[in-house]
């Protein structure tokens, strides 16, 4: 029996709940007709996964070129702080190419005389040190014999040694690790190449540059642009130039004493002391104290007290007197924002972090005081950290107590 029209129309509503596709809505929808894939999706999947792929991309080349990056950052802050003396070169008629190199060759005729002098001193306390040392073992052996009632001989320990297991391993690791260490100075001197090459081209080129940056960027921004750049430039340059000051007045205060001491070797340690107490900042004069505290006590123990108390006092006096007046127009913050602020840059970029992060926190802290209003502080004596009387301490609390 065949249905009838109105059969028809009726069986639909009739059929089971959920089994009738819903009708598509007239001109599309969410949904295409008969339950296909919308045409957004596939393009929608595509652009995601072209997203992913460029993020991953960007990592891995992120990664890759860290080094380089590093590099240049070194490169520029260098560039920066050899600016002052390459401009004043060059308004003088010089031009800025050869006066760049002309800086460039004297701070590197200045450091390879500085290490060369600093190696002849180390080989000469070696081959000291190697000379002295079956002198200083049979001192030691005789203590040992005397104090302990034991019949040690030299002779019994070199040949204890010589014929050992561990010196046998340790030679074979030596001998094997020559080519790690030739490879590790061959890459630093590579590095040492690239950042040379990267901050003459930044300090020579310079205008060049700044005028490239500014094409890019509407007038008001090219004017914050040079703004921050000169102050960059005033920052890092004041920051190297107060620091070599203080480091040449450290040099020759510790020259004087290790000379007064009859220390060998002291023009050599004195410039030392001054490079490294001022380049390494917070801890670095006790660690340029290290040195000549070792050689003064191979000749007598208490030349190295009277170093070690000599470092102590001068450090203080640096802290208090001399670094207050030579950086006041510099880098002026607070040293504990400059210790901080090593502190952050090592845990980022390791030691050149902690070398370029003083004068990059000094460069934002000027730019951001040029753009932050500062209002009058109020006469007020909790300004100046003294309380005032009944603001509710815990000794007048029970003072009040007590007087009830």
């Amino acid at each position: 029996m065949s249905p009838t029209d109105e059969t028809a129309q009726v069986a639909p509503q009739a059929s089971p709940f959920g089994t009738t596709p819903p009708t598509p809505a007239p001109g599309g929808g969410a949904a295409a007709p008969g339950g296909r894939m919308p045409r957004w999706l596939p393009r929608a999947m595509v652009l995601a996964l072209a997203l992913i792929a460029v993020f991953q991309l960007g990592s891995w080349a992120f990664h890759q070129l860290t080094g380089l990056l590093i590099n240049i950052l070194i490169a520029f802050f260098l560039a920066l702080a050899v600016e002052p003396a390459v401009s004043w070169m060059a308004s003088h008629g010089m031009r800025r190419g050869l006066a760049t190199f002309l800086v460039f060759l004297g701070a590197m005729i200045a450091i390879a005389g500085f290490i060369t002098l600093l190696g002849s001193m180390l080989a000469g306390q070696i081959i000291k040190m190697v000379e002295g040392f079956p002198d200083y073992l049979d001192s030691v052996i005789n203590w040992i014999n005397t104090h302990f009632h034991t019949d040690l001989r030299r002779v019994d320990i070199q040949d204890s040694l010589v014929h050992s297991d561990w010196l046998r391993k340790y030679v074979q690791n030596s001998a094997t690790g020559v080519l790690d260490v030739s490879a590790q100075v061959l890459g630093g001197l590579f590095q040492l190449l690239t950042i040379a090459l990267f901050s003459f081209y930044f300090a020579a080129d310079g205008p060049r540059l700044r005028r490239a940056l500014c094409s890019v960027l509407p007038p008001a921004r090219q004017a914050e642009v040079l703004r921050a750049w000169e102050i960059a430039v005033d920052k890092t340059g004041g920051y190297l130039y107060s620091r070599g000051l203080m480091a040449l007045i450290s040099g020759i205060a510790h020259y004087i004493l290790l000379q007064a001491l009859g220390v060998p070797y002291a023009p050599v340690l004195g410039v030392w002391v001054g490079l490294v107490s001022q380049f390494i900042p917070t801890i670095g004069t006790y660690l340029a104290g290290a040195l000549p505290m070792l050689i003064a006590f191979t000749i007598d123990p208490w030349y190295a007290l009277w170093v070690l108390i000599f470092v102590v006092i001068y450090q203080q006096f640096e802290n208090y007197v001399l670094q207050p007046k030579l950086t006041s127009k510099t880098v002026d913050i607070h040293p504990a924002v400059a210790f901080g602020s090593v502190i952050a840059g090592t845990a980022l970029l390791g030691a050149v972090g902690a070398l370029i992060a003083i004068p990059a926190v000094a460069t934002l802290q000027a730019f951001l005081g040029a753009y932050v209003k500062r209002y009058d502080v109020t006469d007020d004596p909790r300004v100046h950290g003294h309380r005032t009387r009944g603001s509710g301490t815990f000794l007048t609390r029970v003072r009040r107590v007590f007087t009830r």
